[in-house]
């Protein structure tokens, strides 16, 4: 079994805030396997697991503050009997943009609370950790992290939480490494400082060069050519 574990903080204060994207990443794939609904609470966490695209993977939300998740991660271990290669930790980075996402296989915590906790409860670095981008502060950095995504980045959210998701089922089907290699340069579709995808604003020239954008479909991610103008003069 693989587990899942997305870090944020319990109550509807915390929820859709920037430190509480691991939980989201956590929501959108239990959407995909129809686990919606189904998780359990025991021993601090919220956990619901079976059988996904031949995949056996269980998603735990640690339901303690962020500075203690480490409690929970440490019980699931144990009571799953699974070890650290078969773990990975998905958490907000402010020290990456909003869009860009990095899977490693082991590393220190950071300035990340929750990964801290995990590493003092297990005593070990040796576990994967999949960063989400979630914008450098422009304030004080717990202010930015416990603020909510501006209207303008929500497309952008969007779009890295799908290709979040699915790094995370590459991490579990093809290990670290090739997920790593998939997914470490993936950068979201471009948009206007709106937050408009800009394949879908009307081009003004037929010399336009605007670079192609990457979208997801049912079917996967597709590559969408820039649309031309017409000149009426």
């Amino acid at each position: 079994m693989k587990i899942v574990v997305g870090l944020g903080n319990p109550g509807k204060q915390y929820e859709q805030t920037r430190h509480n994207v691991g939980w989201m990443v956590l929501d959108r794939l239990a959407e995909r396997a129809g686990w919606t609904g189904h998780a359990r609470a025991r021993d601090a966490a919220a956990s619901v697991h079976g059988r996904y695209h031949g995949l056996d993977l269980m998603l735990v939300k640690p339901t303690t503050y962020m500075n203690l998740s480490g409690i929970a991660v440490r019980k699931v271990l144990a009571r799953q009997r699974v070890p650290l290669a078969e773990m990975l930790v998905v958490v907000d980075d402010f020290d990456l943009p909003l869009g860009r996402i990095r899977l490693r296989a082991e590393g220190s915590a950071g300035t990340h609370n929750g990964l801290r906790s995990i590493i003092g409860e297990l005593g070990s670095q040796k576990f994967a950790r999949l960063r989400v981008g979630i914008g450098e502060p422009t304030r004080a950095a717990k202010d930015h992290v416990l603020s909510r995504f501006a209207a303008r980045e929500r497309y952008v959210l969007e779009a890295v939480l799908e290709a979040a998701a699915d790094t995370v089922e590459d991490w579990a089907r093809e290990g670290t490494p090739r997920a790593a290699s998939k997914w470490n340069a993936w950068t979201p579709p471009a948009t206007s400082e709106t937050g408009t995808p800009l394949a879908e604003q009307p081009a003004t020239d037929a010399t336009d060069t605007t670079e192609p954008t990457i979208v997801r479909h049912s079917t996967g991610w597709r590559r969408l050519l820039p649309r031309l103008g017409r000149r009426d003069d």
